[in-house]
């Protein structure tokens, strides 16, 4: 069951041959000035989906190669009303992000994207991104190193700052370590990708790939929990429309624990669309996932610690979750102003890990009536474009949604009433993300 590092090198060497044996046959693309460089959003510090900037850059011709460099510096100001009410020191104005971008386009040869973030609210940083490609030819590109995951809606399943839920249990805009090919035809996009670990950490997390000081939401070992995620493999198709995009992904991969030198299995699978009528978008995506996790003492658990920013809280290992996501943009001519985009972005996540007794990644033993409460999410908002600056302004809104409580990281495992807390009060919080790109 095991899957070793050799087989991690051979994929990569495969790879390695396949970029030589295709040197003679290269295909001549445009130059991307605007590709990948500004895109991406961050859930509680995250922000801002596809970007078309052009960020500065040197360029000999178009079929020649070209290096852009750009970054985005973020502001982040929020109010909350939470189980505890609102009072005059909730309110806080952040300096959220700040981030390098770096593209380096090779028509013909291999390129490279690179991204890495800072945090100063969390004290953190740590690589977003960063891959090599080559294309075999005009439909078939390949990537190699931390590359988004292919699952789900694409590039997010989502509209506003926040993401939907299925960013918080690392399936929305994940990114790993790992080899990823994509095939497009005129009515038809496949990806297929291994992964052999999550993307390298950043503080507070020690060297290796087992720490929350990450962009996306992965397994780290925690608590009773010595566990990561090892070798996993990603397919995922859509047939493609003139207004938009229909497909399924599936995901396997693999848990270790590091105290049992054990491996033990993973699974997740999704049916998602994207669809544009006129200026209205909707995005539909119905997702189930499952995690055969042990704790170091080979007990069964109903909960994993998953982390990013340098904050972990407990998920629960089997869910099923739907979202819907709806947006409409408008072009205006007000003062800097030239786009206003509305978005409503809904979640729904119902766990299934049963009744009676169940250890969680703590280490604490649970008795449950039924499952774990279920977590709601709703974003109302809008973005405001003018030239380089894009500010989100949400109503986030949720029920059991770990980031809008009192109690940071409740929700997507056990609830408020699960563990005592008292009662999953419906919470809201208003936020401003401002972000200037260049």
């Amino acid at each position: 069951m095991r899957i070793a590092i050799p087989f991690f090198l051979t994929i990569t060497l495969i790879f390695l041959a396949t970029l030589s044996a295709h040197a003679v046959n290269l295909k001549s693309s445009e130059q991307h000035t605007e590709t990948n460089l500004f895109s991406n959003n961050f859930s509680p510090s995250a922000s801002l989906s596809n970007l078309n900037s052009t960020g500065n850059s040197t360029s000999v011709g178009s079929h020649e190669p070209s290096l852009h460099v750009g970054g985005a510096v973020r502001y982040n100001l929020l109010l909350t009303n939470y189980e505890s009410g609102t009072s005059a020191t909730d309110g806080q104005f952040t300096f959220d992000t700040w981030r390098i971008n770096v593209v380096y386009d090779n028509p013909g040869g291999i390129g490279l994207n690179f991204e890495y973030r800072f945090y100063p609210t969390f004290g953190t940083h740590f690589i977003k991104q960063g891959w090599l490609d080559y294309s075999l030819s005009d439909q078939t590109e390949l990537q190699l190193g931390v590359t988004q995951v292919p699952f789900g809606n694409l590039q997010y399943n989502s509209n506003s700052w926040w993401f939907s839920l299925a960013y918080y249990v690392g399936l929305e805009d994940d990114h790993d370590m790992g080899l990823k090919m994509t095939h497009t035809t005129d009515n038809f996009q496949l990806d297929l990708a291994y992964f052999y670990q999550p993307e390298p950490e950043g503080p507070p997390a020690q060297f290796g790939v087992g720490g929350s000081g990450r962009y996306s939401y992965d397994v780290i070992p925690d608590g009773n929990a010595s566990l990561s995620e090892r070798n996993q493999f990603n397919i995922r198709g859509a047939y493609l429309m003139d207004n938009g995009e229909f497909g399924a992904s599936l995901q396997y991969g693999q848990l270790y624990s590091s105290a049992l030198d054990q491996f033990d299995n993973r699974f997740a699978a999704a049916v998602h669309g994207s669809f544009s009528f006129g200026n209205f978008t909707v995005m539909p995506q119905f997702l189930y996932y499952s995690m055969d996790a042990v704790d170091d003492n080979g007990r069964d658990l109903s909960t994993v610690h998953m982390g990013a920013y340098g904050i972990p809280y407990e998920v629960s290992t089997e869910a099923w979750m739907a979202t819907l996501g709806l947006s409409y943009s408008m072009d205006v001519n007000i003062g800097p102003v030239t786009n206003l985009t509305f978005y409503n972005d809904f979640s729904y996540m119902q766990n299934q890990v049963g009744e009676g007794s169940t250890w969680r990644a703590t280490g604490d033993e649970l008795t449950l009536d039924d499952n774990f409460e279920s977590t709601v999410q709703n974003i109302t908002g809008f973005l405001i474009s003018a030239g380089p600056v894009f500010t989100y302004v949400d109503i986030a809104q949720g029920i059991n949604q770990p980031w809008l409580t009192d109690h940071f990281g409740v929700g997507i495992g056990p609830g408020h009433e699960d563990l005592g807390l008292g009662d999953s009060d419906y919470n809201i919080r208003l936020n401003i993300n401002i972000g200037f790109y260049f």
